[in-house]
Parts: C-alpha cells; sequence; structure tokens
C-alpha cells in the first residue's frame, strides 16, 4: 500500500498529528510521500520523520494582536498557484489520500476521482457537537477547505457521535512527568508577545516558559523566553503544571493527557478556535478568556483546577484501520478507542455511559 498524506502546515498541531501518524504508519511498513501547505518551506523544523516531503504555499490565514486579518489573509493568498499545484498533483500512483486539512491533495484527489480520507480536529465539525454558531462564513470556509469522500474527526470527548480521541504521539515522554506547580508553559503565538510579557511580568508568584519568534531568547525576570522546538517545548510541557495557549486543538490535547491547569484565549475570528472554547467549558476541562491580563492569570492560577485525560493510541488504531482496508465501520472503531478513556472531572467517555446534562 502506498499513501499520500497531505497536513496542513498552518500552527504546529496538524504536523504533531501527522508525526503520531508516521511512527505507525512506520511501524506497519506502510510506504506514505507527505505534502505539507501554508508555510514557506523554511519555517518547517523538526521534519526528519517525513523523509523528502513537498511543501506548498497552499491557503492560510494571517493573525495579528489574536485576531485573524481578513484583508492581510486575502492578500496573502496565492490563489492562481493553488489552482495550478492541485491540477499538478499527479495521485495515479498512490493507493489512498490521507488529508489533515490540507486543501491541495484534497481536491486533487475530487478532481481525479481518488478515494480520500479527511484525519483531524476539523472533520468532527461535521457532527452535530458543541460549537461556535456565530461565524456562518467561517464555518462554512471550515466545511469546504479540504473536501473528503470520509472523515474521520477527533475531539476531547464524543458527544456521542462517531467521533475518536486525540490523536496524540506516545513515547516515553509522558512517563517523565516532573511537573513543578509554579512553573507556567505560555504558546501565544498569535498575540502580541511584548504585550502578554507585560501581563505576566507582575505574577510574580509563578514562573513562565514562554515560546515565540518574536522577543529573542533570554531570562526577562520571571519569564524565560524560548525559540520554537519541538524537543524543548515537549520538555518545558513536561515540567510545567500550568499551560497558557490559544484555543488550538492539539496542544490542549497533549495538556489534557498530562494533566495540565489550562486557560485558553480563543483567536478571534477563527471559528475552530471559538468552538474549541464552547467544548472546553461545557466538558469543564480548561478556563477562557477574551482579553489578557495580570488579574485574569492571577486569578486562573489560583482557581483553577488540573484535569487529566489519558487517552489511547489513536494513531495506531486509525493506522492498524487503514493497512486492513479502512472497511471497518468508524462507529466500531471510536466505541472501541473511547473504552479506553478513563473518566475524569465527572464526565463520561463511554459510549453506553449516561452523558451528564451538562454536555
Amino acid at each position: 500500500m502506498k499513501i499520500l498524506y497531505g497536513v496542513q502546515g498552518t500552527g504546529n498541531g496538524h504536523i504533531t498529528r501527522a508525526r503520531a501518524m508516521s511512527v505507525e504508519f512506520e511501524r506497519l511498513g506502510i510506504k506514505v510521500d507527505y505534502v505539507f501547505s501554508g508555510r514557506d518551506r523554511s519555517d518547517y523544523f523538526d521534519m526528519q520523520c517525513f523523509g523528502e516531503f513537498r511543501a506548498f504555499s497552499g491557503l492560510s490565514f494571517v493573525a495579528k494582536d489574536g485576531k485573524v486579518n481578513l484583508l492581510a489573509t486575502y492578500r496573502k493568498a496565492q490563489i492562481v498557484q493553488l489552482f495550478r499545484d492541485i491540477r499538478a498533483l499527479d495521485l495515479s500512483s498512490y493507493d489512498l489520500v490521507l488529508t489533515d486539512f490540507e486543501p491541495i491533495t484534497a481536491w486533487a484527489a475530487k478532481r481525479q476521482g481518488k478515494h480520500c480520507i479527511g484525519v483531524g480536529h476539523q472533520y468532527a465539525f461535521q457532527h452535530d457537537i458543541p460549537k461556535f454558531k456565530g461565524d456562518v462564513l467561517g464555518a462554512w470556509v471550515m466545511s469546504n477547505f479540504a473536501p473528503v469522500a470520509q472523515g474521520i474527526g477527533v475531539h476531547w470527548h464524543h458527544f456521542d457521535k462517531p467521533i475518536l480521541p486525540p490523536i496524540i504521539q506516545h513515547s516515553s515522554q509522558y512517563s517523565m512527568n516532573s511537573a513543578a506547580d509554579n512553573n507556567v508553559l505560555v504558546y501565544l503565538p498569535f498575540e502580541n508577545s511584548e504585550e502578554v510579557m507585560e501581563c505576566l511580568e507582575s505574577v510574580t508568584s509563578h514562573r513562565f516558559r514562554m515560546h515565540c519568534k518574536d522577543i529573542d531568547p533570554g531570562v526577562y525576570g520571571n519569564i524565560e523566553v524560548f525559540p520554537f522546538s519541538r524537543e524543548g517545548f515537549q520538555k518545558n510541557l513536561r515540567e510545567c503544571e500550568s499551560v497558557l495557549c490559544n484555543a488550538g486543538f492539539e496542544l490542549n490535547s497533549e495538556a489534557l493527557h498530562l494533566g495540565r491547569r489550562i486557560m485558553v484565549k480563543p483567536l478571534q475570528g477563527q471559528v475552530e478556535q471559538l468552538s474549541n472554547v464552547v467544548a472546553l467549558e461545557r466538558l469543564r476541562f480548561a478556563s477562557s478568556t477574551s482579553a489578557l491580563s495580570s488579574d485574569v492569570i492571577r486569578d486562573w492560577l489560583d482557581n483553577a483546577k488540573v484535569v487529566r485525560v489519558a487517552y489511547p493510541n489513536v494513531a495506531r488504531g486509525i493506522a492498524e484501520w487503514v493497512a486492513a482496508g479502512a472497511k471497518t465501520p468508524i462507529e466500531e472503531l471510536s466505541t472501541a478507542m473511547w473504552q479506553h478513556v478513563l473518566p475524569s472531572n465527572g464526565v463520561y467517555f463511554c459510549k453506553n455511559d449516561i452523558m451528564p446534562a451538562a454536555i
């Protein structure tokens, strides 16, 4: 079997899922070629596991000061090049196309009549689940951005739908949990980093480890700034009991799996992140804020509880499902996966359990 796997490169969550999947495909001896789009090739890092991957400009959004900038997004979009890449991508040598919200592979498969399976968080929104309903255009874009013949959605809860648990790369890192209660990981790539630091400086009861690309690495009082690095980021995640981040899916999944106190600030204008806030609050998994301040951060650290949800190796389940021909109904795979998730914070996960009315 030979697979083409398209991965959206905006942010790092899609890439993190692809890393987990690559481990399992390699274990099964399945040949996979990878396509990434959404950022410049030079901006990718720690990509060794994907071999000689291909990178395209694709489509992405532009954010400034915590909001999606629609005008800048439109100006950045290379629509003509996108259409050229879709037409030029030859899928004839592949048995299957997988996509994690990557538009070139998805639309090329649709155009060439090749079976395409979507694996990722966005495909969970095909179902009637908790979501933000104040952005009709954003919801339409998410539904049509990377169309697939079959979507396999992942989420923090199944919401009584055929959805799988999050895809997390299972490794020895999770057995090296040495979190300190006064350490906080900060990852807010869409915010103004200087303004974020001003909020953190007066919360002297805690030490903050902040990953960003627009402030030089170093120690600034109670804040230590780190560059983007997969290994360094995972080390800080293991050593910090609290996580302050945007409302993206993958980091929050890893934080829940490790048992972290979480506060999210959603990227305004991004319907996925706004929907994630709705889900996190209903599940009582995290605190949220629409505006950062020292008082908000201090109150969260003083009062929020730690929540842990141990998720199984979903990447292995999906890879084995694909290797077997992708014929087993997703409902069966979903039920089997959720049986290995323990209840946390009063939330039930097995599908034959009675779900709380709040969910």
